[in-house]
């Protein structure tokens, strides 16, 4: 892993975002399996009028066919749509598919656009419905069992704040595998751990620890969009980056959490990672030696807690000098901050997330 702290991360200009992911109830024993996730967006806004994007990603079953509905506050009305036929009857709003996004197979994802009036407030929609299912959080069989597989797609809802919040994206075209979230949830639990040893003090992890998103696109997406050039070094973690702030109302930095973002996506020897204040951003070889698929585990420990040290404030090392904060990171767990470091971390921007 190539360790360079990142050279920016862009701010969203969004006003709102809702994002919900979800779990719902099959509505028979022969209905098949049902989930569905959606994130609306107000892309802009201006005096009495606003723009907005809503992705909305099938969970369930693959589906030729959708339609996706919500209810307004007073006063907000639909002028203008793409990518969907949008109509209203009074705070009521619905949106079909058109023809070429109807089909939308089990993880897929599509997005359309609308353009808005409004008086008064602009409130995110609470809810959506799609082909009549609530999308609430998982996806239930279309038999009723015991148990459910796991889902694709896990959240929270809002963490508490100053907590480290961490997220598994996973694209479109990869397959949901369980080492990803326990295995990233190991990586931070150690973490954790040896900011006690060495602080005596550490950072809190959310309830559950992982949120696996389900991304809006696939892997080829994430690695040649929004790029510079041939430089393809930041186009992945940009690029998830810019989606979680988004999906989940982050601002860049943001008070309220620390953010940990590993994505399931990299080009080999073109794809990294790095941090800044507030942020560490990891691409599908963090990813994968978390889920114990590449190299020795101490290398992604020593890796994130290397991260960490960058998110709560710290820069490199000008030196292998024995600290985290160097290449000594790869003698992991043989390494010590020094006693500049952990004051810097104290009275650093997070240093109030420690407890």
């Amino acid at each position: 892993m190539r360790t360079r702290q990142i050279r920016s991360l862009l701010a969203v200009t969004a006003t709102g975002v809702l994002a919900v992911t979800a779990a719902v109830l099959a509505p028979g024993a022969h209905a098949a399996a049902a989930g569905c996730q959606v994130a609306y967006t107000i892309s802009s806004q201006w005096q009495g009028g606003f723009g907005a994007n809503v992705t909305v990603t099938n969970l369930g079953d693959p589906i030729n066919g959708w339609t996706l509905r919500w209810t307004f506050g007073t006063g907000q009305a639909v002028t203008q749509a793409w990518n969907a036929t949008v109509t209203q009857s009074g705070t009521a709003v619905t949106a079909v598919n058109v023809s070429y996004n109807a089909a939308l197979a089990t993880g897929a994802g599509t997005s359309f656009g609308f353009n808005g009036s409004f008086s008064g407030a602009n409130p995110v929609p609470t809810a959506f419905t799609l082909n009549g299912v609530t999308c609430t959080g998982g996806v239930v069989p279309s038999s009723p069992g015991p148990s459910t597989s796991p889902s694709p797609s896990t959240s929270t809802g809002t963490p508490p704040a100053k907590t480290v919040r961490v997220f598994w994206l996973k694209p479109t075209d990869v397959a949901f595998d369980q080492r990803y979230p326990d295995g990233i949830t190991a990586v931070m639990r150690e973490a954790q751990r040896y900011y006690r040893q060495e602080l005596g003090k550490t950072f809190t992890l959310n309830s559950t620890v992982v949120e696996t998103v389900t991304g809006e696109h696939d892997r080829n997406w994430y690695i040649t969009t929004n790029c510079s050039g041939s430089d393809h070094y930041w186009c992945v973690v940009g690029n998830m980056h810019q989606e979680l702030m988004r999906r989940f109302g982050i601002a860049n930095p943001d008070s309220r959490w620390l953010v940990v973002g590993e994505i399931s996506a990299e080009e080999t020897n073109q794809s990294g990672g790095g941090a800044s204040p507030g942020w560490v951003v990891l691409s599908g070889h963090d990813a994968d030696g978390a889920a114990g698929i590449n190299g020795p585990m101490n290398r992604w420990y020593g890796g994130m807690v290397h991260e960490l040290g960058h998110a709560f404030g710290l820069p490199d090392s000008t030196s292998t000098d024995g600290t985290p904060m160097s290449a000594s990171f790869y003698d992991y767990p043989n390494t010590h901050f020094s006693q500049s470091q952990k004051n810097a971390i104290m009275s650093g921007p997070y240093g109030s997330f420690l407890s």
